[in-house]
């Protein structure tokens, strides 16, 4: 997190949209309302970026005073977040972790239960990977006010992001369609095992030579 303000946020915002995947979270949204109006559809796209801002907000501002309270510091943090993010980008990567509905699913009637809070703003949006990434940002950045608002900023634009791919997951879907949806998935896994591994290893490097 060294470096100027710009960087730190551009740094934040590249990996949290890796880790978000607006384009695939969106593949997801379609294929879990494929009967729901536009209306009905945006009311759960605008609550669920809603719910999932307040909730990696918080999680990332109180997320360093309940390590300290834990007894936790940053360098195991450090360690054990980039092992879960790396875990993560496998299941990006194989695709075990694929949400999307089977097709004896999709011939399931239309579901009537409002799906903004769960699975899509948790987990699909404020999901491990996100939250373990904030308390990583906002911890390195506690000393400076100026680097927190730099990633409040990022978060905001990710979000801001993440439900303009919700608005339109319909022309995604049309557009990427499924191969295109699994490619981007792929790519942006392997994105994330490097961001991972660079995390924990900034970790060791820490705890190894305080």
């Amino acid at each position: 997190m060294n470096g100027s303000i710009a960087t730190q946020f551009l740094y934040a915002l590249v990996a949290l949209l890796v880790i978000v995947d607006p384009a695939g979270t969106a593949v997801v949204f379609a294929a879990m309302t494929p009967d729901d109006s536009l209306a009905a559809k945006g009311r759960q796209a605008r609550r669920a970026c809603t719910i999932a801002f307040v909730v990696l907000s918080i999680f990332g501002v109180a997320g360093e005073h309940l390590l300290h309270a834990l007894g936790i510091g940053l360098p195991a943090m450090k360690v054990a977040g980039g092992i879960l993010l790396f875990l993560a980008a496998a299941d990006m990567v194989t695709a075990r972790g694929d949400l999307r509905p089977s097709r004896a699913e999709q011939q399931v009637p239309a579901r009537e239960e409002d799906i903004s809070v769960f699975p899509l703003a948790i987990p699909l949006i404020a999901g491990p990977g996100a939250m373990t990434t904030m308390v990583l940002f906002q911890s390195a950045g506690q000393r400076d006010p100026l680097s927190i608002v730099a990633v409040e900023a990022a978060l905001v634009v990710a979000i801001a992001i993440t439900l303009a791919a919700l608005l339109a997951a319909n022309r995604i879907v049309r557009l990427l369609g499924r191969t295109g949806a699994n490619v981007v998935g792929r790519v942006l896994g392997v994105l994330l095992a490097a961001l991972a591994a660079q995390i924990a290893l900034d970790g060791l490097r820490q705890s190894l030579w305080p």
